[in-house]
C-alpha cells in the first residue's frame, strides 16, 4: 500500500512547568482491516481478588502446565496460534486461539494463503456427520462440513481425544496474506456453536474426556508491537486445566461471566489518565462487553470510543488534523530513537470485582494501545491507533490482554486478571491492576440483563414468529390451490469480534 507524507505537524504537551513541542508526521492512506497492512516506504519530508486456580499441575495427573509455557506463537495483530495434530496418521496444524467463538474449524481443502490443510481422506479415524455448516462475518465467511476425529496438543494435556470438527471447503476472505495458521480453536459456550449448540465446543471435550478443570488461561506476549520488527515470533502460553503462577505477579482479580456465551463480563467505568469519563455506565455495556483474544484491538462502543479519543486529544493536545490518526486512516510518525508514550496518557478499565459491590482496574500504558506497524523508512518509526469504535458492543481485545495474564475459570463463572510477566517494553511496565474500589454511584446492573434481549434469545423470538407467519402463509396459499416453496434462512451471530472479522495488519 503506498503512503504519502503529509505536511509536518506539531505535537504540543503541556505538562506542570512548561510546553514541549514533538515534531509528529502522519501518513495518509486508509488502513484495510481485512489484509495485511503493508506500507512502502515512503519518501520523508525534510524539517478484590477472588476465589480461583492456582496450580503447578493439575491434581489428576493429566496436564503439566510447564509443559504448556510458550506453546503460542504469533502476534496481536495475526492472531495467535497453537499447534496441534489432527486425524490418523496425525497432520499437524496451526490453529488460532479464539476466546470469541466456538467452533473447532480447520482447513480442509487447498487454499492460495495457506501452507497446509487437514486432508480427511488421510486419516482413517475421520467421520463426517453429513451435515453442512456455514459462517458469515462482516468480513468474509467460510462454508464446510462437521465430522469429528482425533486430536492430540503436543504442548499440551496428556493423552488424545474426539472432537467436533468443521472442515473448511471453501472461504472468502478468511484466510489472508502472511498468516501461519490454518484453523480457528473458538473457546467460548456451545451457546454460539454453528449451526447450532449441540456441536459441542472443544474445551467442554477437552474436559469430559480427560478430566481436567473446567478452567483455562491466556498470557499473550506481544506487547503491542507488530512481530514485524523482530526476528522472533511473539510467543504466549494457552494453560489448559488450570493457571500456572510463573507467568504472572500480584493478585488474580475476578469479574463474574454475566451470560455463558461470549465470556461477558461488565465494566462499570472507563479513566483516561486520571479522568473519569463521567459516562452512565450503561453506555460501556451497550450490547455487550467481552473479553475476545481474537479481536486485536480494544474495541469501544462508538459514544465511548469519541469520549476517549476527546480525552486524549484535550491531554496531548493533537491538531484537528490528526484526527484520522484516531480513524485508523493515518499513521503517526516520529523520527528514529524518539517514541510517543510519553505523550499519551494510560487508560483504565474498571471492571465489577465478584464482590459486587466492588471494582477493581485494569490500566495499560500506551506501548499497548499505540502499536508499531514497522518502518516507513529508515528514519522514521510509525504508529497506529490500538483503539477503534464498534457498534457491537465493548470487546476487550488483544490490545488489553498483553498486558494481563488472563484466567477463563468456567467452573466459578469468572474471568480472572493479573499483570503478566511479559507486560513490559525495555524493563518498563506497560500494565498495572488496582483495586479494590467501592462502586459507588454505579448503577447495580450496567448491563441491564433483564432489560435487553441477548442475540440466543432474539434469535429464538425471531424463528417463533418466522414459524407462525409461515404457518399462515401456508394456509393462505393452499386456500387459494397455489404452490409453495419456502426459502430457509441460515441462523447466524454476525459480530465483529473476531479476529477473523478485524484484522489491522
Amino acid at each position: 500500500m503506498f503512503v504519502r507524507s503529509l505536511p509536518l505537524l506539531w505535537l504540543c504537551f503541556w505538562s506542570s512547568q512548561s510546553l514541549y513541542r514533538v515534531p509528529l508526521k502522519t501518513f495518509s492512506g486508509k488502513l484495510n482491516w481485512s489484509v495485511l497492512l503493508e506500507l512502502s516506504a515512503s519518501r520523508r519530508n525534510q524539517s478484590a481478588s477472588g476465589h480461583g486456580l492456582s496450580l503447578a499441575s493439575d491434581p489428576a495427573g493429566n496436564v503439566n502446565f510447564l509443559n504448556m509455557v510458550d506453546n503460542l506463537e504469533g502476534d496481536a495483530g495475526r492472531g495467535y496460534y497453537l499447534q496441534m495434530v489432527i486425524g490418523t496418521p496425525g497432520q499437524t496444524l496451526n490453529i488460532l486461539v479464539d476466546t470469541g467463538s466456538s467452533n473447532f474449524a480447520v482447513a480442509s481443502a487447498p487454499h492460495p494463503y495457506i501452507s497446509a490443510y487437514f486432508n480427511r481422506d488421510l486419516s482413517s479415524t475421520y467421520r463426517t456427520n453429513g451435515m453442512s455448516v456455514s459462517v458469515r462475518y462482516t468480513q468474509g465467511d467460510w462454508q464446510g462440513e462437521l465430522g469429528s476425529d482425533r486430536i492430540t496438543i503436543p504442548h499440551g494435556p496428556n493423552g488424545t481425544i474426539v472432537i467436533n470438527i468443521a472442515a473448511i471447503l471453501t472461504s472468502d476472505d478468511f484466510f489472508l496474506p502472511g498468516i501461519k495458521w490454518q484453523g480457528i480453536l473458538g473457546l467460548a459456550y456451545s451457546s454460539l456453536a454453528r449451526p447450532d449448540s449441540s456441536v459441542v465446543p472443544f474445551f467442554d471435550s477437552l474436559v469430559k474426556q480427560t478430566g481436567i478443570p473446567d478452567v483455562f488461561s491466556l498470557q499473550m506476549c506481544g506487547e503491542g508491537f507488530s512481530t514485524s520488527t523482530s526476528t522472533e515470533p511473539a510467543d504466549g502460553s494457552l494453560i489448559m486445566g488450570g493457571l500456572e503462577p510463573t507467568l504472572y505477579q500480584g493478585s488474580m482479580w475476578y469479574t463474574p461471566i454475566l451470560q455463558e456465551w461470549y465470556y461477558q463480563v461488565e465494566v462499570l467505568k472507563l479513566e483516561v489518565g486520571e479522568k473519569n469519563l463521567n459516562l452512565d455506565c450503561r453506555e460501556y455495556n451497550s450490547d455487550k462487553a467481552i473479553v475476545d483474544s481474537g479481536t486485536t484491538l480494544l474495541r469501544l462502543p462508538v459514544k465511548v470510543f469519541d469520549a476517549v479519543v476527546e480525552a486524549i486529544t484535550q491531554m496531548s493536545i493533537l491538531q484537528d488534523s490528526s484526527s484520522g490518526f484516531f480513524s485508523g486512516s493515518k499513521l503517526a510518525c516520529w523520527v528514529k530513537g524518539e517514541t510517543p508514550w510519553e505523550f499519551f496518557p494510560k487508560i483504565s478499565i474498571y471492571l465489577r470485582a465478584t464482590n459486587t459491590s466492588q471494582s477493581f482496574r485494569l490500566a495499560i500504558f500506551p506501548q499497548l494501545y499505540i502499536h508499531l506497524v514497522g518502518d516507513i523508512d529508515s528514519t522514521l518509526n510509525c504508529f497506529r491507533f490500538g483503539i477503534s469504535s464498534s457498534t457491537n458492543g465493548l470487546v476487550i481485545g488483544a490490545t488489553v490482554m498483553e498486558g494481563f495474564y488472563v484466567a477463563f475459570d468456567r467452573t466459578h463463572k469468572q474471568v480472572g486478571f493479573a499483570v503478566s510477566t511479559c507486560a513490559a517494553s525495555n524493563g518498563i511496565p506497560v500494565a498495572e491492576i488496582t483495586g479494590p474500589f467501592l462502586a459507588e454511584g454505579v448503577a447495580a446492573s450496567c448491563a441491564e440483563r433483564g432489560q435487553e434481549l441477548q442475540e440466543p434469545l432474539m434469535w429464538l423470538v425471531a424463528y417463533t414468529l418466522m414459524a407462525l407467519c409461515a404457518l399462515v402463509l401456508l394456509i393462505v396459499l393452499a386456500l387459494t390451490l397455489a404452490p409453495c416453496k419456502r426459502r430457509r434462512r441460515d441462523r447466524e451471530i454476525t459480530d465483529e469480534s473476531s479476529l477473523v472479522r478485524n484484522r489491522i495488519k
